[in-house]
């Protein structure tokens, strides 16, 4: 049997321009980088008055696989299939989980998006960009400290971190500045990933290269001896970290295996960030095709909330339908059933672990919008599981639709496709679950309560003392990005299911006055990763000819 990348090497690849041209770009409308990639010109004008959104989500992951963006694939090709104009808007991996152990975010199998090892490896320099513009600022912020600090800057209470896109948990905490009055002020610092970050976020969120730079200006840096915020704009280097941006900023379009269009870009992580990609690539989806699929990072707890309660209020649109991506696999994972087992039937873990899923339908009703599942099957599902699953799901009174994308391609789903568009065409509206004015404590109870099924809140001191701040400073009311595990409801990794009755314990908030939201973070969870006893880098390699294998 082919790996992905095998699958990937395999394939036959269209000129990029032949891609754009499905979407009535013209030449001048793209920047090409290399034969089978490209950059769009901004802005992308709307060409249609259709503009259905779909968005896709799932459970929460697990070690088992639930295939997310797989089925997103597949799903975009099956649309195309059917003569539907579709065009797909994914995430940029990261170099994190490439070389550590969650892997890439092409699709896999007969459903990928390519070129896959350049879309994997540094692509056309997006996370680079942002990852030299946040450490630029950090240089400058040293900088204005040791060359006088005009600004007043409290050197302990610098908020703003340097990034790096690769999971290296020994810089989470750092002392810089060491080596005399020649190399700095000493001061304590540390290191987020690059897909943590705030830029990241701002980049995700801006309309334009004019609302990214104003984003810039309200970045919050640090505060000053008398607690005094500064940001971007007091230290006056806005325009320099914009420009900086100025080509990261246009989304990137590619191709999947079937030439389905696809726009990838910005890579925000949702456990620890928003999750979603950039509005101008969805929106470059939404105005050169009739359908757009756009996906939202990890389970709907995190990635689908915060699309529903961040993303989409900065596009303007919110999702026609949404689909909750699940496999036989995962939901006898959260039923209790031994991983190295999953391969033998097990219906009475499956029958508990429906109940994850029925947990997510629930959540993403709870916003209007028709919720449909898609039944990713492995090889190693069998019937009678996927009949008891189906069962289960009719008695939610939702569809649900088993796909085969991974070994069909597009083919694997087209009943779901047929069944996403009739969704579309659903009269439906769309109920916010929170409004940015009420209280920051309202806004984390209606998301623990209603999107977790948590009992409520336990805050920390610290987390009190920095709510009160954020209200003096009239900085509250923005929408909340909770930083937790993605692999439970709660924030404890270990309890999977569906939870009753816990409360979701908030150690620290930040407020990200650029990317417009506040992060709340809870339980354990690291906003620099680490790599696991053996990463993914270990299994790879390249060739004389320059071809790459164990990349998946």
């Amino acid at each position: 049997m082919k790996t992905d990348i095998e699958i990937s090497q395999d394939s036959d690849i269209e000129p990029i321009e032949k891609i754009a041209q499905k979407l009535n770009l013209s030449r001048s409308q793209i920047e090409l980088y290399g034969d089978y990639k490209a950059k769009v010109k901004l802005p992308i004008k709307n060409q249609n008055t259709k503009r259905k959104l779909i968005l896709m989500t799932s459970i929460n992951p697990t070690a088992a696989g639930e295939g997310k963006t797989t089925v997103t694939i597949g799903l975009g090709d099956a649309l195309n299939r059917l003569k539907y104009k579709t065009a797909i808007a994914l995430r940029e991996p990261s170099l994190g989980p490439v070389m550590g152990i969650k892997g890439g975010a092409t699709g896999g199998g007969h459903a990928q998006v390519i070129p896959m090892e350049d879309i994997n490896l540094h692509f056309t320099g997006d996370l680079h960009a942002l990852t030299e513009a946040n450490d630029t600022l950090s240089a400058l912020i040293d900088n204005h400290i040791h060359h006088g600090n005009q600004l007043n800057l409290d050197p302990r209470r610098i908020t703003w971190k340097r990034v790096v896109d690769i999971n290296d948990r020994e810089l989470r905490h750092a002392v810089i500045g060491l080596g005399g009055p020649t190399s700095g002020v000493p001061r304590e610092d540390g290191f987020n990933i690059t897909v943590a970050s705030e830029l990241m976020a701002i980049l995700c969120l801006s309309n334009n290269l004019m609302d990214l730079k104003q984003k810039v200006s309200k970045i919050l840096i640090g505060y000053t001896y008398d607690r005094k915020p500064v940001t971007v704009k007091d230290l006056g280097v806005t325009g320099a970290i914009t420009l900086l941006l100025k080509d990261a900023i246009k989304p990137n379009l590619v191709q999947t295996l079937e030439h389905t269009p696809t726009f990838v870009h910005g890579g925000p992580f949702a456990n620890i960030a928003h999750g979603c990609n950039s509005i101008l690539a969805t929106n470059a989806a939404l105005n050169t095709a009739d359908y757009a699929i756009t996906e939202a990072g990890f389970g709907s707890d995190l990635g689908g909330e915060k699309f529903m309660d961040i993303t989409s209020k900065k596009l303007g649109k919110y999702p026609d339908a949404v689909v909750i991506v699940a496999t036989v696999r995962a939901l006898k994972l959260n039923g209790g059933m031994n991983k190295n087992d999953l391969n033998y039937e097990n219906t009475g873990a499956l029958k508990r672990g429906a109940d994850n899923l029925a947990h997510h339908i629930h959540s993403m009703q709870q916003y209007g919008k028709p919720v449909i599942v898609a039944i990713n099957r492995f090889t190693s599902d069998t019937d009678k599981e996927i009949n008891l699953l189906e069962e289960y799901i009719n008695q939610l009174d939702v569809k649900s639709y088993e796909t085969n994308v991974w070994s069909k391609g597009g083919a694997g789903a087209e009943q779901l496709a047929k069944a996403v568009v009739a969704a579309c065409d659903r009269p439906s509206q769309f109920k916010p679950l929170y409004h940015d004015s009420d209280s920051i404590m309202d806004k984390l109870n209606a998301i623990v309560k209603n999107i977790y099924g948590g009992d409520g809140v336990e805050l920390s001191y610290k987390a009190k003392r920095q709510i009160k701040q954020l209200e003096k400073l009239g900085w509250d009311k923005l929408p909340l990005c909770i930083a937790k595990t993605q692999y439970s409801l709660t924030d404890n990794a270990k309890l999977l299911g569906n939870p009753k009755h816990f409360k979701i314990h908030v150690r620290g908030i930040e407020p990200k006055l650029g990317a417009g939201f506040i992060v709340i973070l809870t339980g354990k969870v690291l906003t620099m990763p680490g790599l696991p006893s053996h990463p993914a880098a270990l299994d790879m390699d390249i060739d004389k000819n320059g071809k790459i294998k164990g990349l998946f």
